[in-house]
């Protein structure tokens, strides 16, 4: 059966779908936001730390499993015990909730790629109104970014009661989307294996040809020392320190079942403990290499915001007081405001309603992550740039690139154990479960690309791989050490690679680990209870802006099934798994 399996064609194939795979959309649009919000360059220290403390073990040790077992998540921890079945069952739910709703965002990204052939870029100016008199409402009220994205992409809908019909523009974009990744995974290894050298590479070759153009915009410093500033108090801030654990260990896709998946095709004697460290480092270093670039955009960014703001004073200042042109300038505003309200106080508190207050710093402390710093910031930045398409069309390929080495990890986690079943794998071939996988995803993902689709993603998002991942790696980590033994575990991987384990890994599994991860656990059950009733943020069109409400009591239902359908595989599986071997022993009293 070893023989049977597929196999990588090399080591560094594997090395490459594993940081395919973990490098993603997180280290661009996550990870900035942390280093805004957490102190800048001394959020770097509680992240190495947990790097080191529980993103590096934990990564071995799944890789170790895959490669030891030989088999999908379900079948690795059948293995191990055969109550665990159901943890790899609910990775494979949690892999199958984000497959779901993650190829939506490269949907948005191949929507958006097209358009950015346009000239000039459609979200860089405002449309007319029906009466051709003036701009549209909506978007002056806005912005042109957020009013393409907000009703030209998504045609938001005003709460999620609203569900609004299925927008087939975006319904193509997600179909397209699905064939690209079922293209990408038709013959497993085989095809899998080719694309990942594409998907790991060329992310890289924009980010760096992005930190150049970067690095030449005017104000690209202003970000940089923005991030690199460390605000060391925020090193005593728990939360700092609770956000870098996550974003490591969510960061590395931990707890999917992809990397037990990936792993599980390598040759025994694989040394997994090398390249645990060698993907784990560069994940990190890829995050704090995407946050220059980011950063380096997003001074550009609050600088040309900054400027035009200072410009819009001086102009209505000039007009107001027919001060001579060129007469006021940035140097000077201050001095000539205190001169002009001080000799016209009467004229000057007339205008004053209508001076706007403009800060470098506020703009550069305006944090945004997600879909709002892809869709929103960057685009922003990228219509103020010279050649403004071609900085268009590289961003959202890399966008791209990002999104689908990340699918062909999510889909390997659902595949693998499917093909590895003899039931299934013996009535449909490899290709067809394939296509019916990706058929599903496809069609329950057209939910996401209705009026109200993205209320619905942002609830996927928050809550489908959050409580139940930290659950699962948990699970794994005592399945290990306490149920197959780590003294067991450990003389395995000695006959099968060769190299003994040393006492940093034995003592991160045993213990640091996994009491990291009860806190972590602790801290989320504790800000969900703490929060109260759940909120989302909705689009106001009149207001032009994002408001709070009140998720609905169906809505609350269904993250509630969210969170119990992958985390409920485990007892239930443990408990079924109980009831049928003690029927086969016929342990059970007879029916009277």
């Amino acid at each position: 059966m070893e023989k049977a399996r597929p196999l990588w064609a090399n080591p560094l194939q594997f090395v490459f779908a594993c940081i395919s795979y973990a490098v993603g959309l997180g280290n661009v649009w996550r990870f900035p936001y942390l280093c805004q919000m957490y102190g800048g360059g001394s959020f770097l220290v509680p992240y190495f730390v947990m790097l080191v403390v529980e993103g590096m073990p934990l990564l071995y040790l799944e890789l170790a499993v895959g490669q030891r077992m030989r088999q999908g998540s379900i079948g690795a921890w059948r293995t191990i015990s055969p109550y665990l079945g159901g943890v790899g069952l609910a990775s494979v739910v949690v892999s199958f909730f984000l497959s779901t709703y993650y190829n939506i965002i490269n949907a948005w990204a191949f929507w958006y790629l097209f358009h950015s052939f346009q000239d000039p870029l459609p979200w860089s100016v405002c449309p007319l109104n029906g009466n051709r008199t003036g701009y549209d409402e909506e978007c002056e009220k806005a912005s042109s970014t957020q009013y393409f994205w907000y009703r030209k992409t998504l045609n938001i809908s005003p709460s999620i009661q609203d569900s609004g019909g299925v927008q087939w523009e975006q319904a193509l974009c997600l179909l397209l989307a699905w064939l690209v990744v079922y293209l990408c995974i038709l013959r497993g290894t085989e095809s899998t294996g080719k694309v990942v050298y594409f998907t790991a590479l060329l992310p890289y070759c924009v980010l760096i040809i992005y930190l150049v153009r970067g690095l030449t915009l005017h104000g690209a410093t202003n970000g940089l020392a923005y991030m690199f500033t460390p605000k060391l108090e925020q090193l005593a801030n728990p939360k700092a320190w609770i956000n870098a654990a996550t974003q490591i260990f969510f960061s590395l896709g931990l707890g999917f079942g992809s990397l037990i998946a990936f792993a599980s095709y390598n040759q025994p004697s694989t040394n997994c403990q090398q390249h645990a460290i060698i993907v784990s480092l560069i994940n990190s270093s890829t995050s704090i290499f995407a946050s220059i670039v980011t950063f380096s955009i997003y001074g550009f960014k609050a600088t040309f915001n900054y400027e035009s703001c200072l410009n819009k004073v001086i102009l209505l200042l000039t007009n107001s007081f027919d001060l001579e042109d060129g007469f006021l300038t940035t140097s000077n505003l201050e001095q000539v405001k205190g001169y002009l309200a001080s000799a016209f106080p009467g004229k000057y508190s007339e205008v004053l309603p209508q001076i706007r207050n403009c800060s470098l710093e506020s703009e550069l402390a305006t944090a945004v992550q997600g879909t709002g710093l892809s869709f929103i910031v960057y685009t922003e930045a990228i219509k103020n740039m010279a050649a403004s398409q071609l900085w268009s069309v590289l961003y959202f390929f890399m966008l791209l690139m990002l999104g689908i080495g990340s699918m062909l990890g999510n889909t390997a986690a659902i595949l693998t154990p499917l093909t590895d079943s003899k039931v299934i794998s013996s009535h449909l071939p490899k290709e067809a479960i394939s296509g019916l996988v990706c058929l599903v995803n496809c069609v329950i993902g057209l939910v996401f690309t209705m009026e109200a689709g993205n209320y619905w993603f942002d609830i996927f998002n928050d809550y489908a791989a959050t409580l139940p991942l930290l659950l699962i790696v948990l699970v794994e980590i005592v399945a290990v050490c306490y149920v197959f033994g780590l003294r067991r575990f450990e003389s395995d991987l000695q006959a099968m690679t060769g190299r003994t384990l040393n006492w940093y890994w034995k003592a991160m599994w045993a213990g640091v680990s996994p009491l990291l991860i009860i806190s972590l656990f602790v801290f989320y059950l504790s800000d969900y209870i703490l929060t109260g009733t759940l909120q989302y943020q909705a689009w106001d069109a009149s207001q032009g802006q994002l408001v709070t409400k009140d998720y609905p009591l169906y809505a609350l239902a269904i993250i509630g099934l969210l969170v119990a359908s992958s985390t409920m595989c485990i007892p239930l599986v443990a408990l079924g798994t109980f009831i049928v071997r003690r029927l086969k022993r016929g342990d059970t009293p007879p029916v009277a």
